[in-house]
């Protein structure tokens, strides 16, 4: 009687876990049907982020670390890049210059008159 209730048990513990591994499966199929663009894909297109107001937030950081790339200055570049970005929701594209297609980035200026964002 003892032995017959213990196969009762382990029959419910293994079919317990084969539904939990099922579940389990289809969740991660779920999640990896998901496809979600990484910041090197944004970039293949060349105006992505370049015209005010196209980038989010979050997405500065990476622009800015490809537009100050080339500077020996990187930790004032990025600093003036970010703070332009979240105010101008854009980067110009490359390293230096192109700084006309987003101007907001271009008509911010310094107290003295030169440009704040680089």
């Amino acid at each position: 009687m003892a032995m017959a209730m213990a196969r009762k048990l382990w029959g419910g513990v293994i079919l317990l876990c084969a539904a939990l591994m099922f579940v389990l499966l289809a969740e991660h199929q779920v999640h990896a049907s998901k496809v979600i663009p990484s910041a090197d894909q944004q970039f293949q297109h060349e105006m992505y982020g370049t015209t005010q107001g196209s980038l989010r937030p979050q997405e500065c950081g990476p622009r800015c670390g490809m537009r100050c790339s080339a500077t020996s200055f990187k930790k004032p570049c990025m600093f003036f890049c970010q703070k332009c970005c979240s105010a101008c929701l854009c980067v110009p594209p490359g390293t230096y210059g192109n700084k006309q297609v987003c101007p907001c980035y271009n008509n911010w200026k310094t107290k003295r008159g030169g440009p704040k964002c680089p």
